[in-house]
């Protein structure tokens, strides 16, 4: 016997379609698996979130806020991250997820003036913030929204 040979005894697994209320012999007659009487054990059953009557908590507490179908996730990274590129580099959104800069571009990627930039840089990417955008130019680089 290997490990790879390894699998259940003949007859200790049942199938996700097990025959359930089909007699005493089948070993799983009579009550089917849902015990003797009460809510439970009756066809019906109970919506989620239900208490038995009491005010559900969905209801008693309060409706706050709304969601705006029209939002954007835009991803924020600072200057201080472009470190990580070579002098004269073109940064795009597909360059800053190769290096792990950015995951999820999700709805666009924006740059933010934290930290201090001392490369030569060319950055494209869906916005700037006047900070960021005035640090790479300062550095001899270029700021392009795509």
């Amino acid at each position: 016997m290997e490990l790879s040979n390894l699998r259940p005894a003949e007859g200790s697994k049942h199938s996700a379609n097990f025959r359930r209320g089909r007699g005493h012999g089948s070993g799983n007659g009579k009550t089917a698996g849902k015990g003797h009487k009460g809510q439970k054990a009756r066809s019906g059953a109970t919506r989620p979130g239900f208490e038995g009557g009491q005010m559900p908590l969905y209801r008693r507490l309060p409706k706050r806020g709304f969601t705006n179908r029209n939002t954007k996730e835009i991803v924020a990274i600072n200057v201080s991250a472009l470190e990580r590129f070579e002098n004269d580099a073109v940064v795009t959104v597909e360059s800053l997820m190769e290096i792990g800069i950015v995951k999820n571009p999700r709805d666009g990627v924006k740059i933010l003036g934290d930290g201090e930039l001392t490369k030569k840089l060319t950055v494209k990417v869906d916005a700037f913030s006047e900070g960021a955008k005035a640090k790479i130019e300062a550095a001899g680089g270029t700021c392009e929204v795509i």
